[in-house]
């Protein structure tokens, strides 16, 4: 029988067109990737460079080789499991900007485990742990207090959470550089550094590259958040509090309740991004080791339109932008700068999405399915 009969009279065409407006979703994301390298080839052109020439030299420096790929992907892992913080916030309409001072905070905590005597010593499958679940409370503690101010008081999460950072990042220049007492700084080292953590507490490398166990850990946690947003009861009361609070409130869900434990959640996988650069990386911070990690993750976990999966390969192309850049800059003269002129080009089309659906000609959401994503435009997407 022809397709022209099947009710509804719709033919291949119609039916391709209504696949194509379903994967909006992805589409967008990938359309706006599109049109900001479009226009950042139009500001290398006014440079006078070759926006092809550049490119190349981008993702050669990004994915030339193996070891270039080891790079991007360790550089992805703290993005990925940051970005999954901040998503997992917006899930439930709440906008957790404190990412940088939760992961530094995490960061603290793991370094002050991991360097004491008691924990030094231990093997390698103890202390691990140890020092993850450290960051995973520290991130907890720091993530929990704008979401309980926000609960019992009505103070903005925004707010809150930027003075939160604010003071993280003044408490660990205290904590790392005081000698007055002595408290996290390495007595041994020229600059303020925290001591190292022990040996046994690094996680160990993938196959003798820069890649370590980190990466699987963020892979997992991107696993286990998708499980707990749409296999599980809390994951339904965090997605219906996200798309209307007052319904969730007469269904019987405690919207504070729900508004507390997202934001300690969101803020323990910050601590774990935190704990996890510090033991993959040289087991020591600075008070300025993940400067924008946070901020990052901000336009990570927009890119990826909160979706736990998307996440990766959102933080994947935002680390290869950064690990490509120096070699774009070398050879083909092209400054490292572009590399952020075309990141915050990508925020600008991801968040004013009526400008890509416009230019490719996709449909806004409008059917029943469409609902997380309309609440994550409406509190979220179009920040």
């Amino acid at each position: 029988m022809s397709r022209r009969a099947e009710p509804g009279g719709r033919g291949r065409l119609g039916e391709a067109v209504e696949a194509y407006f379903r994967l909006a979703p992805v589409l967008v994301p990938l359309y706006a990737v599109l049109a900001a390298s479009i226009v950042g080839s139009l500001v290398i052109l006014a440079a006078g460079r070759n926006p092809l020439v550049a490119y190349s030299a981008l993702l050669a420096g990004a994915f030339g080789s193996p070891q270039s790929v080891a790079t991007t992907l360790a550089r992805s892992t703290p993005y990925i499991i940051a970005a999954l913080a901040v998503a997992f916030g917006f899930k439930a309409g709440l906008f957790n900007i404190g990412a940088e001072g939760q992961l530094l905070v995490g960061a603290l905590m793991g370094a002050w485990v991991g360097a004491s005597a008691a924990v030094s010593g231990l093997p390698g499958i103890v202390a691990i742990p140890v020092v993850l679940a450290a960051g995973v409370v520290g991130g907890l503690l720091w993530g929990g207090i704008p979401g309980v101010l926000k609960a019992r008081t009505g103070a903005h999460e925004v707010i809150v959470t930027i003075m939160l950072n604010a003071i993280a990042v003044r408490m660990a220049e205290w904590l790392i550089s005081s000698t007055q007492p002595l408290l996290l700084r390495n007595p041994a080292a020229s600059q303020a550094v925290t001591t190292p953590i022990g040996p046994s507490a690094r996680l160990p490398a993938l196959a003798g590259t820069a890649l370590d166990l980190g990466f699987v850990i963020a892979l997992a946690l991107c696993a286990l958040v998708w499980f707990v947003l749409e296999r599980m009861t809390f994951g339904f009361e965090i997605r219906t509090v996200g798309v209307n609070p007052h319904a969730a409130r007469y269904a019987g869900i405690s919207v504070n309740a729900t508004v507390i434990a997202v934001m300690a959640v969101s803020g323990a996988l910050a601590g774990i991004a935190g704990s996890t650069a510090l033991a993959g990386g040289s087991g020591a911070i600075t008070a300025g080791s993940f400067a924008n990690i946070g901020f990052d993750s901000i336009a990570i976990a927009l890119l990826a339109r909160a979706n736990p999966y998307a996440v990766v390969p959102a933080a994947i192309l935002w680390a290869a932008l950064l690990v490509g850049a120096p070699n774009m800059q070398l050879q083909a003269g092209v400054s490292g700068d572009l590399v952020r002129i075309v990141q915050a080009l990508i925020i600008v089309f991801v968040a004013a999405d009526a400008i890509v659906r416009y230019l490719f000609r996709i449909r806004a959401p409008r059917g029943a399915g469409d609902a997380d994503e309309r609440a994550f435009f409406a509190k979220g997407g179009g920040v």
